[in-house]
């Protein structure tokens, strides 16, 4: 009975007990099923089969228009209250939730595909001593599993061994972090020794902590043999991680499906709605207590009506039996509720369905968002969330794969004073490289990589030639570098980089004919054009954060010694032979001109060194290393005494390639003011390169604050400190405006106030810091000093920190968000923000599927936002203010005739035009309106993306604005009720015979109605092609051939009871009096309008009326061609960009780190527990000597 009730509490959304620790035991699934951990399944679907109907019609009557319906049309089947039949609602209603519906489940249906083609996938499970092939979502927490190269990880493992040197494997962690350089993880040493006979005997222990979101940490013990061993972050793989350039590896199950970190980073699913839908249930509110307090009025003045001319009335028209003044009038106020309930037709929610379906299919089948090369279309993932895009605040961006390529490309050099890379025309000018340039042929060099690109042929030449400066330069990029060689084919060589510019500096060089081509710890070979060089390896000076730079000291065959380093170049050039101060000026003249480009630069450095000296220096070294106190400052004087009086080489600048039109982009939505802030997994050196490649940074700004610190009050000071420079005057404590929002008027909203600011700033803060700025006391002074900033950049975050970050923003700013990425990593941010993007890019396609709208290149949001979001929202405003004020002018006619007919609820109009009005004879026209109607075209819309920010402020469709139409529609309904009435009153026809009559005037009304809400519907059109003609001009005369068919003896004839009007617009339309009142009556309504709408252009044009003007005035702008080159210096430059780990270079002088051992058999490799690596220790310096195995020769 327990179990039955716990299950039902699970799904009725009830909490399961918290798990405290997880513990597990390798190959004992019994063990393990008894704490009931979570499968490998993972689910990101709403429903099933089951479930889909009573929840799926549990969140539609959430919107209260639908429950209103249904409530209304109960009422219909009550026969004293109603006056229509009950279908007239309950076919609409049925339709609307139905259409609602299929596309619901057409969305789940979509992710249920997602979640088995993961859950399907296979995978070798050790079962039962043997490897089996297992589905994802049958492995088990404590299963062991073995993964190939190039497959995913499939849940989150334990490292046990793995067929590289040092049970090391390396893991792309694009899809968690969105770095694609390769990570390093490591074994312990006691899981790598053993075999797989071992392994599959391996009954250790595991406990650690429980599920969590923490991407970088993870605390554990493993006890195995009677010994109990630390377990850290270096000894998990991660799903969502992809096996790279390593055979095979085994782990054990830790976490499986939701418990994963990758999906505790996911984020719930929520049901996204856009502000007018939140603006429509609050308005939907307000008109039912302005229908009841209309009903109200009526019923009390049946009420008066019937105590005092009712009785005279009862002796042709008998009341009821036990029918009295207050029964009539409470059955009246029922009645009235039917009659006027069209101030909220259920044909609204129609529409508003086929509007934004409609506007979806335009973003599907917009040619200029396809990507050809890769033949993805963009694509509505969605239909519910068109208008959203068109009053965006906030873009929150990935950074790797959503602005980047994730491709490093070597692109120019400065040697010897010379720069290379450049094409010039022969006035000097540079030419731009397109893809039709020349490429440099290296078909002279056996080993160069097929797919590296350079354009100019002179360096090629300067290195064949022999120049040394080039030549030395780069030997220096073969040799000083921790890159791995792989050559599984002659003359294939692939390389392990772990910061992918580093891989694109060792590829430059080997194309240019100075190959890395193998290592061991103690050398390095290379093939120097054609002629394959041994040199000896004796240190490597490694890198670190503080440092900035590396080096190494290699010894040639001809026994020259060299130092050769490279490095941040203000952290080189410091370090610089006094001889090298003009060719210093000549390269940092270069490298402004690389940094004004964005690249990411590094300058290179040699020095010869005298056999003695090192002999010496190395004695000192080992004596510092040893030392039990200052060791760390002995160390790095020493390091600086040998990297001094450096000769210069020249410097390397490499791309990080952004992808096409990203900086012209950021610059239209800025301009839009749109704000972007960059959130990245990266560090923050490469994520402020990508900020001034995309010049989201630059040096005009007046500062650029750095917020680094490692503690919760240093960040607060860091951060007040940055606001107080931008606002001096500002108050210690934010503007918060508190309000009221939601329905019924329960949901309590804060919204901070912006802070004028002169001038721009930028604000970069580093992960570790924002985790304590995003904590409760800090969340308002982060906000404060971000939103003063123009650019902001989070680097080294995490996918819960992006969520945070965008939940941050969308609580206090009360502003439309929008997140954008490609990667899984991203997943949380795109669920969290209004709208979510996903790219189509290189890490895979979680993004995507967790997206409400998809495309393959970032240069496609501004075209997705300012033309598609703009034209939806403006279509979605026109339809609304044209919805309600065309159904309030038709009721409140209603509500003045009650005056005239004893509250009876008698209807004013025609029954068949009550039933027809909005579903024909209104329906097409302002469905055209909706569909094809845009203020200026695609092309003025990005000349002068200025037009999108009356979205933002939400100028088009509000309270104030519903209040407008309301008072617009009373003007209206007056005219078209009192002018026909007066008219009518005592007219009589031509031949003196009276058509003063409640038919004539009912038909007489209902045209006027329909005249002037065409003649409305033609004013706030300003986009007429032939379907909005037609269906204008169809809806008229569908209404004339309509009413003449239902008026002929014919229909009377066969449906007496269903057509009463017989004979009655033959009888009135063929009089000029009623033609003349339809015109009159057209007039004083129209004519008020124009003339308002005349001066307000005249006194306050919009943005939108000066670019119409404009517009009617100059010819269409043409597509602006590629921008030309404009050469841009910068005298900031970025520093060692390199993506290492402190450390790197010892593992690379590891002597036995290049012994590659088979599957069935490992001795121990090295006799401590662990590696430095794996604690993480810095190694700075390393000699070959110091290795402990074997004796070495120095």
């Amino acid at each position: 009975m327990g179990s039955v009730a716990s299950y039902f509490g699970q799904l009725c959304g009830g909490e399961k007990k918290k798990e405290e620790e997880r513990h597990l035991r390798a190959n004992d699934r019994p063990f393990n099923l008894s704490y009931h951990y979570a499968n490998n399944a993972i689910k990101t679907s709403k429903y099933n089969i089951f479930t889909f109907l009573p929840c799926n019609l549990f969140e539609q009557f959430r919107r209260l228009a639908n429950a209103y319906f249904l409530f209304l049309m109960l009422l219909q089947l009550i026969p004293q209250v109603s006056s229509l039949s009950w279908f007239t609602t309950a076919v609409p209603l049925i339709l609307v939730l139905s259409m609602t519906a299929v596309k619901d489940a057409s969305d789940d249906i979509n992710r249920h595909k997602s979640d088995n083609q993961v859950n399907n996938r296979i995978v070798n499970v050790l079962i039962d001593g043997e490897l089996r092939k297992e589905k994802w979502k049958n492995v088990q927490v404590g299963d062991i599993i073995k993964l190939e190269s190039n497959q995913f990880v499939t849940a989150d493992l334990l490292l046990l061994s793995s067929s590289e040197p040092l049970n090391l494997v390396y893991v792309e962690t694009a899809e968690l972090d969105g770095e694609t350089n390769l990570k390093v993880k490591q074994a312990l040493t006691v899981t790598g020794d053993m075999g797989m006979y071992r392994i599959v005997e391996a009954t250790g222990e595991v406990r650690c902590e429980p599920p969590n979101n923490r991407l970088d940490k993870f605390k554990g013990t493993l006890s195995l043999d009677g010994q109990t061993y630390s377990l850290d972050n270096d000894k998990v793989l991660l799903r969502g991680c992809t096996l790279r350039n390593t055979e095979w590896c085994f782990g054990l199950v830790v976490f499986g499906g939701p418990d994963t970190k990758l999906m505790q980073n996911c984020g719930k699913t929520t049901f996204k709605r856009t502000s007018i839908d939140h603006l429509m249930n609050v308005l939907v509110l307000c008109i039912f207590g302005f229908l009841a307090s209309m009903c109200t009025a009526l019923a009390i003045g049946n009420a008066i009506w019937e105590v005092r001319e009712g009785s005279v009335f009862t002796v042709f028209l008998p009341r009821d039996e036990g029918v009295n003044a207050a029964l009539s009038s409470f059955l009246s106020f029922w009645s009235y509720v039917i009659i006027l309930n069209t101030v909220v037709p259920i044909s609204l929610y129609v529409s508003v369905e086929i509007i934004r379906l409609g506007n979806s299919f335009y973003i599907d089948w917009d040619r200029k968002m396809y990507y050809p090369k890769n033949d993805t279309p963009a694509q509505a993932r969605t239909t519910t969330l068109n208008e959203e895009l068109g009053q965006i605040k906030y873009i929150f961006s990935d950074k790797t794969g959503t602005l980047t390529q994730n491709i490093m490309t070597f692109n120019r050099c400065s040697i010897n004073g010379k720069a290379y890379g450049d094409l010039l025309d022969f006035s000097g000018n540079r030419v731009e490289i397109t893809e039709k340039t020349e490429r440099v042929d290296f078909s002279w060099n056996r080993l160069a990589d097929p797919k590296f690109m350079f354009h100019d042929h002179s360096l090629v030449e300067t290195v064949r030639e022999g120049n040394l400066e080039a030549q030395a330069f780069f030997r220096l990029l073969a040799l000083c570098h921790t890159v791995m060689p792989e050559e599984k084919k002659e003359g294939e060589l692939y390389y392990q980089a772990q910061s992918p510019d580093e891989g694109a500096l060792v590829t430059a060089a080997r194309n240019f004919g100075f190959v890395f081509r193998s290592r061991t710890p103690e050398t390095i070979t290379a093939v120097e054009m054609g002629r394959e060089v041994t040199y000896e390896l004796l240190a490597v000076l490694d890198f670190n954060n503080v440092r900035k730079r590396m080096s190494v000291i290699v010894r040639s065959p001809e026994g020259k010694l060299t130092l050769f380093c490279k490095g941040a170049d203000t952290i080189i050039f410091e370090r610089l032979h006094p001889s090298c101060d003009k060719l210093k000026d000549i390269t940092i003249r270069h490298l402004n001109e690389y940094a004004g480009d964005g690249l990411r630069t590094l300058a290179l450095a040699y020095k010869d060194l005298d056999e003695r000296y090192l002999e010496d220096w190395k004695q000192r070294h080992h004596e510092a290393s040893t030392a039990m106190e200052g060791r760390e400052e002995r160390l790095d004087e020493l390091y600086e005494e040998i990297e001094k009086d450096l000769l210069l080489l020249g410097a390397t600048a490499v791309e990080d390639k952004l992808q096409d039109g990203v900086p012209q982009t950021i610059e239209q939505l800025a301009k839009a003011d749109i704000k972007i802030w960059v959130l990245t997994g990266d560090k923050q050196e490469t994520a402020e390169n990508i900020g001034y490649s995309c010049n989201m940074l630059r040096e005009e700004m007046k500062d650029i604050f750095v917020v680094a610190a490692n503690t919760a009050e240093g960040v607060k000071e860091e951060l007040q400190k940055a606001r107080r420079k931008m606002c001096p005057n500002a108050a210690d404590e934010p503007s918060v405006i508190k309000a009221r929002a939601g329905l019924f008027w329960l949901q309590r909203t804060e919204t901070v106030q912006d802070e004028k600011v002169d001038g721009d700033y930028g604000l970069v803060i580093n992960g570790h810091s924002l985790a304590f700025a995003l904590e409760k006391n800090l969340q308002m002074e982060l906000l404060r000093t971000a939103c003063m900033c123009q650019t902001v950049i989070c680097c080294r975050v995490t996918p819960l920190q992006k969520a945070q970050v965008v939940q941050l923003v969308k609580k206090y700013k009360q502003a439309v968000t929008l997140a954008i990425g490609d990667g899984a990593n991203d997943v949380s941010m795109i669920k969290a923000a209004h709208i979510g993007v996903g790219i189509s890019g290189q890490e895979g396609m979680q993004a995507v599927l967790s997206s409400d709208y998809s495309f393959a290149q970032f240069r496609y949001l501004q075209r997705l936002l300012l033309v598609h979001g703009r034209w939806s929202y403006l279509r979605m405003c026109k339809f609304l203010r044209y919805f309600f004020y065309k159904n309030f002018t038709f009721t409140f006619v209603h509500f003045w005739y009650a005056f005239f007919c004893g509250f009876s609820a008698q209807t004013v109009y025609d029954e068949w035009f009550i039933t027809l009005y909005n579903l024909v004879y209104t329906a097409l026209p302002v469905l055209g309106l909706s569909l094809f109607d845009q203020d200026v075209n695609d092309r003025w819309s990005f000349q002068y993306p200025q037009l999108y920010t009356p979205g933002q402020l939400n100028l088009y469709f509000s309270k104030k604005a519903f209040v407008r139409c309301m008072l617009h529609s009373c003007y209206s309904s007056l005219i078209l009720f009192f002018i026909p009435w007066a008219a009518m009153q005592d007219t009589v026809r031509d031949d003196g015979k009276d058509i003063a009559d409640y038919q004539s005037f009912a038909l007489l009304a209902q045209t006027c109605l329909l005249v002037v809400m065409n003649i409305q519907l033609s004013l706030d059109t300003d986009y007429w092609t032939a379907v909005n003609q037609f269906f204008v001009w169809g809806s008229l005369a569908a209404y004339f051939a309509i009413t003449f068919t239902m008026y002929s003896n014919g229909m009377f004839l066969i449906f007496t009871s269903s057509f009463p009007f017989i004979g009655t617009a033959r009888n009135s339309l063929n009089q000029p009096n009623v033609w003349l009142t339809i015109f009159l009556t057209s007039l004083l309504c129209i004519l008020p309008v124009v003339a308002f709408r005349f001066i307000l252009i005249q006194l306050r044009p919009t943005i939108n009326d000066k670019v119409r003007h404009k517009m009617r005035k100059e010819a269409l702008p043409v597509a602006k061609p590629g921008a030309p080159y404009r050469k841009r210096i910068s005298t900031r430059r970025s520093g060692y960009a390199f993506s290492h780990s402190q450390g790197y270079g010892d593992l690379v002088t590891s002597r036995k780190f290049l012994q590659r051992l088979p599957l069935w058999s490992r001795p121990a490799l090295f006799t401590q527990t662990d590696s430095p690596l794996a604690q993480n220790q810095p190694q700075h310096y390393r000699t070959i000597a110091e290795e402990p195995e074997e004796s070495q020769s120095p």
